[in-house]
């Protein structure tokens, strides 16, 4: 009987899950699979000490591969949402939400994101961007220009981790005001701060900035090649993952 209630718990937290894991899209699949696994834990659809579904399940239905899900497990153990246990029994388990540790930190969090609509941040930040993008490319950059944003991105490339966030600010603001829309750069500028406000409520990963590079590099070939499409697909792509990451952690 101790048999058959066992293999029923894993069934049954499997059916519960359901509407929340799905197969992500293969832009941002680190980034997607660690959101909706991390609203899995805070709405606490697994509970305390109950162990999450096996890395193969997962990675399954996430449609990811297991390095890439044993990466995202990494991140939930550094924050110390989970922890991975050894054995016959092993698995990843659901760690007990600290109640006095820490209180500082989530106090801050919730000041910060009180009166901020995130959604509503989060898509008027992907309509400048992409348009940004989108006016770089089409309408071109002089010489001088290109070497700026060449010069912005390399910024990037070579930061301390502790100063990546700035950098990467200065990138994107780079992009906005060559995009030759003072408004446009204003508005952006905004907008950035009030993101930047929420991503500094969550941690730094470096698979997520190493992510981020890449497609820094692609947009700005694309912004360079006068490919305008493949500049705001690729300006898209990459909100959405910032933006996975920001719900996941503080929806």
């Amino acid at each position: 009987m101790a048999r058959t209630q066992g293999e029923s718990g894993p069934a049954r937290a499997a059916d519960r899950l359901a509407p929340l894991l799905r197969p992500v899209r293969a832009g941002n699949g680190f980034e997607e699979a660690l959101e909706q696994i991390l609203q899995v834990v805070r709405l606490g659809l697994v509970p305390a000490g109950g162990r999450l579904p096996a890395e193969r399940e997962l990675a399954e239905r996430l449609g990811i591969s297991r390095v890439t899900l044993r990466e995202v497990l990494k991140v939930l153990q550094d924050q110390g949402l989970v922890e991975a246990r050894r054995g016959r029994y092993g698995g990843t388990f659901v760690l007990p939400r600290p109640q006095a540790a820490g209180a500082g930190g989530e106090d801050e969090l919730r000041r910060r994101i009180a009166e901020v609509d995130i959604e509503d941040v989060l898509r008027f930040r992907e309509v400048l961007e992409v348009g940004a993008a989108g006016l770089c490319a089409q309408h071109g950059l002089t010489p001088d220009r290109a070497d700026r944003l060449r010069e912005a991105l390399a910024a990037t490339q070579d930061a301390p981790l502790a100063d990546y966030r700035r950098r990467d600010t200065l990138l994107h603001l780079t992009l906005a005001e060559l995009s030759g829309s003072a408004t446009l750069t204003a508005q952006y500028a905004a907008v950035r701060a009030t993101v930047n406000d929420l991503l500094d409520c969550i941690p730094l990963l470096v698979r997520n900035l190493e992510h981020s590079q890449r497609q820094h590099t692609a947009l700005v070939e694309a912004v360079l090649d006068g490919d305008a499409d493949g500049a705001r697909e690729m300006m898209r792509e990459h909100c959405a993952g910032t933006a996975a990451l920001l719900r996941g952690f503080l929806a």
